[in-house]
């Protein structure tokens, strides 16, 4: 198929707009060099970025002393967990080089390029909670989508208050829960209320952590009863509706008083699956990967194929019928989008 021709405006239009990016860089670029060669910067050092404002980042050598800082060209990159080589200045420092990541979560943008939102990540928290209700391809779509990464995930059941009052649903939560830690999944309990942080906080102890989850899971008041000086904005949940609104409106890298760190972004809250293969999706199943390779057929779509491996996993009790349902929901989102 031959590729469609574009009207003069156009390509007008998209000259324009790469002339004005190239234009931007320039004009950052500028700012380092000028900085750079007037000898109004302090030595080169280590740094964390802590913060992203759009063509700039707020970087720190030490916990709670931070500056922000202008980006060399070839730096536009940079997300919020970045580790950085940067000079401190006045009244801007600038950040000269960047550090290799050991793990990048990523995005789809608007226009379907994956772009990065956080580096350097040790685990993703995924927090459910009994309101709003949580389902099991929720959850499968978040540990398939942090096994993919290639980060540990973790479950965390929030506002375990709630159950304590209504059995019923406390049943419901245990029968949703009970299959991951057969998989070598940690679920913690946690609680804002009742003294309920400890096993939390022992989590996040000396790593890098992330929060995802359904807007109204209660991410901002674990924050907040984590780190007080936080003072991230809490959105109600709405009464009528029982989900939640976003308030989260910028990445930050946050110090714990427990020793370890965590970044919270909007980015991050509701990563997808969208740009996944079907293939990495069956990796993202932990207890499909011993058979996967072992159908009859090399197409093989797990449904109804004779000699399919993965069905008779789900015959044999080594895979569960729910699981599988999750894959295959997975997999036609992915197919539609």
């Amino acid at each position: 198929m031959s590729k469609r021709k574009l009207s003069r405006q156009q390509a007008w239009r998209i000259e324009k707009i790469q002339g004005e990016r190239a234009k931007r860089a320039a004009r950052r670029d500028g700012d380092a060099q000028s900085a750079l060669s007037g000898g109004e910067l302090g030595p080169e050092q280590d740094g964390l970025v802590v913060a992203h404002y759009g063509t700039q980042v707020a970087v720190e050598s030490e916990p709670g002393h931070s500056q922000r800082c202008h980006l060399r060209a070839n730096l536009e990159g940079l997300v919020t967990g970045d580790q950085v080589v940067w000079c401190e200045g006045d009244p801007m420092g600038v950040v000269v080089a960047q550090r290799e990541r050991h793990s990048v979560l990523s995005r789809p943008d608007p226009y379907g390029k994956l772009k990065p939102v956080a580096a350097n990540i040790d685990q993703i928290l995924l927090v459910v909670a009994p309101r709003p209700e949580p389902h099991a391809n929720l959850i499968d779509r978040y540990l398939v989508a942090a096994e993919v990464v290639g980060i540990e995930p973790i479950i965390l059941l929030n506002k375990t208050d709630l159950l304590a009052a209504e059995p019923e649903l406390a049943e419901a939560m245990d029968a949703l829960l009970a299959i991951y830690p057969t998989l070598g999944y940690r679920v913690i309990r946690t609680s804002i209320r009742d003294d309920g942080l400890g096993e939390l906080q022992d989590a996040l102890r000396q790593r890098t952590s992330v929060f995802v989850g359904q807007s109204g899971v209660g991410k901002s008041s674990l924050v907040n009863a984590l780190l007080p000086d936080a003072d991230i904005r809490v959105g109600a949940l709405s009464e009528s509706t029982q989900k939640g609104t976003h308030t989260t409106t910028t990445a930050l890298l946050l110090h714990l008083d427990c020793g370890g760190t965590l970044i919270d972004s909007p980015g991050i809250r509701e990563f997808g699956l969208w740009h996944m293969s079907r293939a990495q999706v069956e990796q993202g199943f932990r207890e499909f990967r011993p058979l996967l390779g072992s159908c009859k057929f090399r197409d093989c779509q797990h449904r109804h194929e004779p000699g399919c491996a993965i069905l008779a996993g789900v015959e044999s009790g080594a895979i569960s019928e729910r699981r599988l349902d999750s894959y295959r929901r997975i997999v036609a989102s992915l197919e539609e989008s």
